[in-house]
């Protein structure tokens, strides 16, 4: 992957240089995770998301020691129960089981959103900062050496994916 990407930044810098493009082509790049690591706003997030996660864990702790304690009273009186009653904390104890099953899927569903909500923002501002450093430096495209990806782009480049459409037969 790395290798295409350098192979397409040189054509099109011999592009630029064979004098068939008038536009003067300039390249930048960025590590996104070393910027992101930089940014004060980041430590905050992970804080509050680990606090968040440290609430989840503890109401999980909390659910699982009450299941453990239902169950070794359930084995310790066992022998002295009736079948009725036998069968009622069984399945009391396997409904405990189920629930924190549920919260447990349910618990690291909120944590991912709630990462996601508190990254977003930060994320944002970022792109935000890359974009007007981008334009009002004069670049054409911006790497991110972090993620192999295109940060920055003109918005008036051309977007060739209804010519390949076609040259692939596809309409």
């Amino acid at each position: 992957m790395k290798k295409l990407g350098l192979t397409v930044l040189i054509a099109l810098f011999l592009y630029s240089a064979s004098g068939f493009s008038q536009a003067k082509l300039k390249f930048g790049h960025l590590n996104s995770n070393d910027l992101f690591a930089l940014m004060p706003e980041r430590d905050v997030a992970q804080k509050t998301l680990q606090d968040y996660s440290k609430q989840l864990e503890d109401q999980l702790v909390a659910m699982q020691d009450e299941l453990e304690k239902k169950y070794t009273d359930y084995q310790a009186n066992q022998a002295t129960l009736t079948d009725v009653v036998k069968k009622t904390k069984e399945e009391e104890l396997t409904a405990m089981q189920q629930r924190i099953q549920t919260f447990q899927t349910n618990a690291q569903q909120e944590l991912q959103k709630k990462e996601s909500e508190l990254l977003k923002p930060i994320i944002e501002k970022a792109k935000k900062a890359i974009e007007d450093v981008s334009k009002e430096n004069g670049y054409t495209y911006v790497f991110d050496t972090g993620t192999g990806t295109l940060l920055y782009w003109p918005k008036d480049a051309d977007d060739i994916i209804s010519l390949v459409k076609t040259k692939l037969g596809i309409k």
